[in-house]
């Protein structure tokens, strides 16, 4: 978008929002601007971490996992 473009659309949405009545679309706006979203943290985690979350999710479709007592009788001389 070129930067008057930009401009025009912010001018818009700050008449828009002198115009709302509806206390939820301005309570949203506010959490909006308060807090913003954060980035995926997909894209912040390693290569290799992605592979083993990718090898873990194949583990559970082909059905090679432990049901959590099992897991947990297993290990828990180490819990």
């Amino acid at each position: 978008m070129a930067a008057l473009n930009i401009e025009k659309e912010k001018l818009e949405i700050i008449k828009w929002v002198t115009n709302l009545k509806d206390n939820t679309a301005i309570e949203r706006l506010r959490m909006l601007r308060t807090h913003p979203r954060k980035a995926d943290w997909w894209n912040e985690i390693t290569e290799e971490e992605k592979l083993a979350i990718d090898a873990g999710i194949a583990d559970i479709k082909a059905g090679r996992v432990k049901p959590h007592k099992e897991a947990k009788k297993l290990y828990e001389k180490w819990l």
